[in-house]
């Protein structure tokens, strides 16, 4: 359940120390986005904003950052998007799901960066992406469906 439902952005040159809750911290210095987790349990979650991580994005006074965000390491496991300060709550994914996008991110790093990878990461998550019950796919047409089911 996630107890912020807004989140400010706040651009640094570095992270302080100490997180204030609801305040995303975003140092372009560091290609970098930490804020505390938004269900409320204040552990600190860090998000890269590289080709193959997170996208933040800009509109007036507002910040998104896309794909969702996932805490699969964190005992909470929550899941939630920031779009316009705003945080929306996304459907939580199976094990499964999680390895799969695991998987997923590997191969696409490893590409983007002209890594060599194991054969067999490379065709599961081909296998995968085409599977929609099991990865949903990041892509722009993805979240406007999800915020159309949310918003109306």
């Amino acid at each position: 359940m996630i107890r912020h439902h807004c989140i400010e952005p706040r651009f640094v040159t570095e992270v302080p120390r100490v997180l204030e809750s609801g305040v995303l911290y975003i140092s372009t210095e560091y290609e970098t986005a930490v804020h505390r987790c938004c269900c409320g349990c204040g552990l600190e979650v860090v998000t890269p904003l590289t080709p193959t991580d997170w996208k933040l994005t800009t509109h007036s006074n507002t910040v998104s950052l896309w794909p969702s965000v996932g805490n699969w390491n964190l005992p909470c496991k929550s899941h939630y998007v920031i779009r316009r300060n705003r945080v929306i709550e996304a459907a939580p994914w199976t094990p499964n799901m999680i390895e799969s996008e695991i998987r997923r991110d590997k191969v696409a790093k490893a590409s983007y960066y002209g890594q060599q990878v194991r054969a067999d990461a490379s065709a599961d998550a081909k296998s995968n992406s085409h599977d929609s019950s099991q990865v949903p796919a990041r892509t722009d047409d993805w979240l406007a469906r999800l915020l159309r089911r949310i918003f109306g």
